[in-house]
């Protein structure tokens, strides 16, 4: 069985992968395994940034490859020679050809560490010049806080935890710019030395706006597997602001520089640590989640037209699936009526964070043509499911019957319709593709006689048939 398929966060679980080995790569090549906590500082951040530049190299080549395979495709195109383009249509080409361009880019690159060394100064120093409008920014953001108070950040958007801790990494990363791998290395210049220690300074709030940030939103919708994820980020991003704090309390005026780099160390020894535990399937955060929010909605905290029910089916994994099936039988009948509503979902609906879209068959405005009891029971049961296509008033017509006991219906809404198909497994919208006109195609005009929805007299819409 799949990752995948047990776990709603598959993705996650690859980045805390990728950041593990991140992490650990450079450590391996400055010979942590043999050296261990007496590894030389230096080492690890000339392999940090050669490594980071090789891979950002190899990339950039794999973009100029494949504009080159494009070309080449095209150019072959005009002689009616379709093999590269029909390779490139094949799920298997992209990522053979991709990690071909990267792996050979990326081996020739480690093996020019003259080239490699000399854009790590070049990098550096345009990160460091990034650094001081940084500092500049972010300090008269914060005493613009203080003053306004961070209520304002809540109030503006909702992406204040990503926004927040994106700047962290950025002060964290061009911090480490200006600091480079030791004091003699390090740049004179004292208005980066004090944009470094700025940079320094500034994570640890910027970590705990985005944790109160977070804190309001757990408390208005519950667990999530991303907000979960989120949580683990700005616990990471609080780490360091702390070990900084302390870093340079420890380092005084002059010592400082080398606390900070200690601190690094010693961090990103146990960021790698925790990005491999969550990396392996151990926490699931989906069944995690699953139990706040059942846990909300038999509290009473959340009613059921406001609890999301979808989240259980397409976002928490198997243990929001099997949760669904338990609520499906609940002895509360609305509850149950919707998470069964939600079971015969066959697409992910997707709703605001303040929309009580839920709603029983008893809260649609339905009126049916003709009138018949069990066709009605289908329509509701459709709408329950998908509850966008009737926002408001609706009529449902009959458009007739087809094989194997499935009703074509049309549901009127505002100014537009559609038409489903109930009855059998599931109810799916009858949308059938438009033809594609090809070389040769025969094209003509044939007389029409169809059927078409009228509204007071007046065509609704484009004909159904």
């Amino acid at each position: 069985m799949r990752y995948g398929e047990n776990l709603p966060d598959e993705q996650y679980g690859l980045a805390a992968g990728v950041i593990a080995t991140a992490l650990a790569l450079p450590l391996f090549q400055a010979g942590f395994v043999r050296t261990r906590l007496a590894t030389p500082y230096i080492a690890i951040y000339r392999h940090i940034w050669t490594d980071a530049i090789a891979a950002a190299g190899s990339l950039a080549f794999t973009g100029l490859a494949w504009l080159a395979l494009v070309l080449l495709s095209e150019l072959f195109h005009l002689l009616k020679i379709d093999f590269l383009r029909d390779a490139m249509n094949e799920g298997w080409f992209g990522w053979t050809f991709s990690g071909l361009a990267f792996g050979a880019a990326l081996g020739i690159l480690r093996n020019q560490l003259k080239v490699l060394t000399t854009l790590q100064t070049v990098v550096l120093l345009v990160l460091s010049l990034l650094a001081v409008p940084l500092a500049v920014g972010l300090t008269v953001f914060l005493l613009a806080s203080a003053v306004s108070g961070p209520q304002v950040l809540w109030e503006a958007t909702r992406s204040a935890t990503p926004i927040l801790l994106t700047c962290a990494a950025g002060s964290f990363v061009l911090a480490g710019a200006i600091l480079r791998q030791s004091d003699a290395e390090m740049t004179g210049n004292r208005v980066m030395r004090i944009a470094a220690l700025v940079l320094a300074v500034v994570i640890l709030p910027l970590a705990v706006f985005a944790a109160v940030s977070m804190g309001l939103r757990l408390n208005q919708y519950g667990f999530a597997p991303e907000r979960l994820w989120g949580l683990v980020a700005i616990a990471v991003a609080c780490a360091w602001g702390v070990g900084y704090w302390i870093a340079l309390a420890r380092g005084g005026r002059h010592g400082w520089t080398g606390k900070l780099r200690a601190a690094n160390f010693h961090l990103a020894l146990g960021g790698c640590v925790l990005a491999l535990l969550l990396a392996l399937p151990i926490l699931d955060f989906g069944a995690i989640s699953t139990r706040n929010q059942i846990a909300r909605l038999e509290s009473g905290k959340v009613t059921p037209e406001q609890f999301d029910f979808a989240a259980l089916r397409w976002d928490f994994g198997e243990p929001g699936r099997r949760a669904l099936a338990r609520l499906a039988k609940s002895d509360r009948a609305e509850v149950a009526e919707l998470a069964q509503a939600t079971l015969a979902q066959s697409q992910r609906p997707y709703r605001g964070f303040d929309s009580d879209q839920n709603r029983t068959r008893e809260e649609f405005a339905l009126r049916v043509q003709p009138e018949d009891v069990v066709l009605r029971k289908r329509v509701l049961d459709y709408l329950v499911a998908n509850p966008w296509v009737c926002p408001a008033d609706c009529v449902a017509l009959d458009l007739g019957s087809q094989e194997a006991g499935i009703q074509r219906v049309a549901i009127l809404s505002g100014a537009t319709y559609s038409v489903v198909e109930l009855g059998g497994t599931q109810p799916q919208p009858n949308d059938k593709p438009a033809p594609t006109l090809k070389a040769g195609s025969h094209v003509e005009i044939r007389p029409w006689n169809g059927r078409q929805i009228y509204v007071d007299g007046q065509p609704f819409g484009e004909p159904f048939e």
